[in-house]
């Protein structure tokens, strides 16, 4: 089965410092929330987008060999 391409093979996710910048800001958004924010509603957003952009950015996101 031929891999489908997702928006995840756009050229602004390639180099490695953005994917990691934006996992730093969504957790910065998170820290904020926790510490001042008070309103459970976005803890749990800032905390499920945290998750899920560890999990698409830098666990799951393709390797790229070198081969085309």
């Amino acid at each position: 089965m031929a891999r489908r391409p997702s928006d995840l093979d756009h050229p602004f996710y390639r180099p490695l410092w953005r994917r990691i910048a934006i996992v730093v800001l969504v957790a910065l958004w998170l820290g904020y929330e926790l510490a001042l924010g008070g309103d459970p509603m976005w803890q749990v957003l800032a905390g499920g987008l945290l998750a899920y952009s560890v999990w698409t950015f830098l666990i799951r996101y393709p390797r790229r060999d070198g081969a085309g």
